[in-house]
This record gives structure tokens, sequence and C-alpha cells, in this order.
């Protein structure tokens, strides 16, 4: 059926556009420029901001953009002189809300709100601050809510309740009294995922600072300071320096982690082939073990393991006891690779270079210390990587490719989509069905690496795998947000994947600002590019990751080092 058009006029220029379309859609499709704040395209319009109004002919006031639907012959004005009055005492009247911290500012080098200041020669300190003395709100070591700094926008209320369902934010306080707080609801509490953060424009919602201390580090003569990256950031990180969305930058990621000061840096597709060789394993085992809880569920997604615990701890014995692949690289350098450096393990220092703000909460549990140590020590974000990069002017993309540290490699294909809702089940398929395969039961096998039944953005993808003769149903969850369906059908399944954030890593809460469907989407693209192309596609291939492994189970380390355990938790504030 052919899309419905209507014929508007934007600044003098006659335009047809899609019908039901917002003024603000419509002049974006059309390389328009319209500012705006509030508005997001995974949320509700609200039209709080007020900076994206426009004048229409025949109307007596002006309109928010953002949700003026398009009409038959409508004429509109983007820059008028009552747009520019208007627009312009809105964009001072946000700063009078807003005080600024940009020296410390992961979002300094690309606020939207800096950039229409400077775009429209607005002078930002014409009201004075109302809300210095605003508390900022810190849920454990993952986010932060600084009120001194929010616009009243509401996009982290709505990413909280109505995307992720969590409802854990609220707006308290009338006027000028406004404030966004946690609930007091006892019964509700964080999961750490960072959607708040990823929807904010202003950074009032931000990642707690992990950079500043790793920048102290850095400078330690005394410390051995590794990084390790995740398989998503590779076609993220390129965003923030103008590169392409989905834009593969491995090599470029590694020269830029050395030009920061680490001495080693490390690809986390590694441990994720050790990860998924754990819990394909795990998956087999309890397949044939009758008094197995069933359905396995994963356990990679920090921000879903909070959920379990607080929310529904009766699915603790369901999730598989593997630990993440940042976890399981941390744990192998401060094992395996100390041993083969003949360095001192309490002289290492790890950095996680993650998507995920969640991630921060995950190093500091401390069930997961081997030897006393933590494995990862720091978690920074792709924002806070790009930060770091801007702040000592590393061009990004203006770097040579170079290779990780040559002990561990770059992993498998069935590594790189990881980041990928759906891919972590994808991946232990891979190796769940070449291991059920062996032997006698070769026959009712063919050769399979591609699972297209668990790919994309569905909300819920579900299927029936046919493995080494048996039917495994499976379900993957795409964002927290739709986990109640899944819920409600447990027995229907054999194996689950549930990803906290839309899209799974690659719509972290730590992602490059922007992320948007559209932007999810190209990204996801990109990962399963990169293992089409890979000469090894499946974990169990990865025969570095097998010695690794035979390693750790000569030394009684398998374990402690991969293996961990789930507690119910309590709110405590």
């Amino acid at each position: 059926m052919a899309e419905i058009k209507v014929k508007i006029t934007i600044d003098g220029k006659k335009y047809s556009v899609p019908k039901g379309q917002s003024i603000l859609e419509a002049a974006r499709d059309n390389n328009i420029f319209l500012p705006s704040l509030c508005y997001h395209p995974d949320l509700d319009v609200k039209a709080n901001c007020r900076v994206c109004v426009v004048e229409i002919k025949g109307q007596k006031k002006l309109a928010t953009s953002c949700s003026t639907i398009v009409k038959e012959g409508m004429e509109i004005l983007t820059d008028s002189p009552r747009v520019k009055q208007a627009r312009n005492l809105n964009i001072e009247l946000i700063f009078a809300e807003h005080i600024e911290k940009c020296p410390t500012c992961t979002l300094r080098y690309n606020c939207t709100l800096l950039d229409l200041a400077r775009r429209y020669k607005i002078k930002i300190s014409d009201f004075p601050d109302r809300k210095g003395k605003r508390k900022t709100y810190k849920f454990a070591q993952a986010v932060e809510i600084d009120g001194s700094q929010c616009i009243d926008c509401r996009n982290c209320v709505d990413a909280c309740s109505n995307m992720q369902r969590i409802d854990y934010l609220e707006v308290k306080g009338k006027g000028i009294r406004q404030e966004i707080a946690p609930t007091a609801d006892k019964d509700t509490d964080c999961i750490y995922c960072g959607q708040c953060a990823l929807h904010c424009p202003v950074a009032s919602a931000q990642e707690q600072d992990n950079w500043s201390q790793v920048e102290k580090l850095l400078k330690d003569k005394n410390k051995i300071v590794v990084a390790q990256f995740a398989p998503s950031v590779r076609v993220t990180i390129g965003e923030e320096f103008g590169l392409p969305y989905g834009q593969e930058s491995t090599g470029r990621t590694v020269t830029a982690l050395k030009k920061l000061g680490f001495k080693h840096v490390f690809d986390v597709n590694f441990s994720a082939d050790i990860t998924t060789m754990v819990e394909a394993e795990e998956l087999l085992e309890r397949l044939q073990d009758k008094k197995a809880k069933m359905p396995m569920i994963t356990s990679c997604c920090p921000a879903w393991v909070k959920y379990a615990e607080f929310y529904h701890p009766e699915l603790l014995p369901n999730l598989t006891t593997s630990r993440s692949p940042q976890i399981h690289l941390g744990g192998v350098i401060k094992t395996y690779w100390a041993k083969k450096m003949k360095v001192d393990p309490k002289k290492i220092v790890v950095v996680s270079v993650m998507p995920c703000t969640a991630k921060k909460f995950e190093a500091r549990r401390a069930e997961l210390k081997v030897n006393g140590l933590y494995p990862v020590d720091y978690v920074i974000t792709t924002r806070e990587f790009a930060f770091m990069l801007k702040k000592n002017n590393i061009n990004f993309g203006q770097l040579p490719e170079s290779q990780s540290d040559k002990i561990f490699n770059e992993g498998s294909g069935a590594a790189v989509i990881y980041g990928s809702s759906g891919g972590v089940m994808e991946s232990a398929l891979r190796t769940a069905y070449a291991l059920a395969c062996r032997d006698d039961k070769a026959k009712f096998c063919q050769s399979r690496i591609d699972f297209h039944e668990v790919r994309g953005l569905g909300d819920i993808k579900e299927a029936v795998i046919d493995i080494a003769g048996k039917k495994l149903r499976v379900a993957v969850v795409n964002g927290i947000g739709s986990i109640s369906q899944v819920l409600a059908n447990l027995k229907k399944y054999d194996y689950i994947e549930v990803m906290a954030c839309p899209g799974g890593c690659i719509g972290g809460g730590g992602q490059p600002i922007p992320t948007t469907a559209k932007i999810r989407k190209e990204r996801i693209m990109a990962l399963y590019r990169i293992d089409k192309f890979k000469e090894i596609r499946k974990a169990h291939d990865n025969k570095e990751v097998l010695e690794v492994l035979a390693w750790l189970k000569q030394q009684k380390l398998s374990h402690p080092v991969l293996h961990t355990k789930y507690k119910k938790r309590i709110r405590t504030k």
C-alpha cells in the first residue's frame, strides 16, 4: 500500500511528507534543523522543553513542532522573529535550571544545550541559577541523578517507567520545587540499566564517574593498568567522533587505549568465547539432568541479574552459573596472564570499557572475587572512554589500527554478536549444537552456524531449535520492559536469554547519545557483518580459549574463575 503524503511549506519551500508525521520529524527528514531537547523517538512526546517551537500561518499561538502533526497546505516558519524570541528565551530559562558542570561532564564535547547556546548566540547567565542546592541521588556504583542539572524534561522517568517498566523514578513536588527522585516504594528498586542516562539530554542522569580514578592510575608507575573492551564498543565508539553508525573500529580502539596510557589492551571477545563454552556445557548438562532447574536463563546482563535478585529471587536457580565475559577475562588476567607474565596479580589494575552502567555494579559484587581480588577494578562506559580521548586531544577517527595483546586473541564471530539481542543465545547454540552432535549422535546433525530465529529487534523472539534430535524451546527477551510475557509462561521454554536494554548491549545505558531504534539497528547489522567474515565463528574452535580452560582446570581454578552464585536482594535506601 502506497504511503499517503501531504504537501506542506517550510520556510518558503514546498515539501511532500508522510501523513501523520510531526513537523519536527518532517523537518529533520528533509535536513532542516529544528532544535529540541526533550524529544526522543523512543519516548512519548511531551513538548516540555519548548525549544522546538515554530510559527504556523493562520494560528495565533506558536506550536511545538514535536507534538504538532503536519496537515495538507500547512505553512511553517522555523526562524521568524516570534520564533526566535520564544525559542531563545526558553533556552535561557533552561540554562537557569541547569547548573553547568562542563569540565567534568561526559557530554562536554557534544552537549546539545551548549551547541544551541552557540548557534543562537544566547547568554547563558542572564537568569540566576535556581537549582544549585538540589540533591544528587546515587544508585549503587552505577548511575546518578544530579538534581542541579535537571531541566525537567522527564525523559528519565519515561525511560524508567514506560520503556523499562521499573517505575523507580518519580516527579516529586510542584512548580519550582519539582524534582526527580527515587520512589519511596520499598518494593521497587533500580536495576542500574542506565536507560535514564541514555535518554537524558543534559547529563543530569548519568553514569557514576570512574574515568577520573582511571586517569590517575594511568600515571602510577607501580601499577600495571590494563584495558579490556566489550564486543559492542567497537561499533559505537566511532559515533562520538563523527564516524558512521555501526563503523567497525576494533584496531583504532586498541590504539586509542594505548595512547591513553594502558600498558596492555585485551579484547573481551576472547572471554565471550569462554562464557559461551561454560554456558553451552551447562545447558547440555541441565538438559540431560531430569532434576535440573529449567528453563536455564542467561546471566551475563547485570541489570537483568539485579532485576531477578530483587523482583524474582525464585528464579535465581534458573540462572546459568557462568560469570559474564568482563568478569571472566578479568579473572583470567589475574590468574593465567599474571602467571605467564610473572607479575604479582595485586599490581594489576583491570579497567573495562563497557556499553553498560550496570557493569560498574557488577564489578563490585564481592562474591566474584578470585583469591581475594576483584577480577575487574574499574569500569568506564563508552561515553567516558570518548570523553577521555577528547580531553586528551586524541582524534579517534585519524588513529591507525593496531592489534590487542597477542596472549589473548580477538575471539570468534560468536563472541562479537554478544553485543546484540539474541547474540548470547546464538553463540551458545552454535557450541551446544556442535557438542551435542559428537560421537554417535552425529546422524541427527547437520552443519549449522547461523540461528536467524533469535536475531532482530522484536520484543520477544521465540523458536524451536533441533539439537541432536531433541527439540529445544527458546526465547529471547529484548529489553526488560518485555519480561512479563515470558515470566508468565516459563514452562514453555528450555532456554531463555534476557537483555535489560533494548537491542542488547548496543543499546546499553553507557553508549553514545543519541541511541534510537534506527541507530540500534545499524549497530546490530555491523556486529553480524563482522561475525560473517570472521575466520573462526564458533567459540569451541578457538584453540587458545581451550588452552586457558584446560589450564584453569589443571590449577583447580575453574569454579572460582568461571562460575558464580546469586542472592536475594532487598532495597537498602
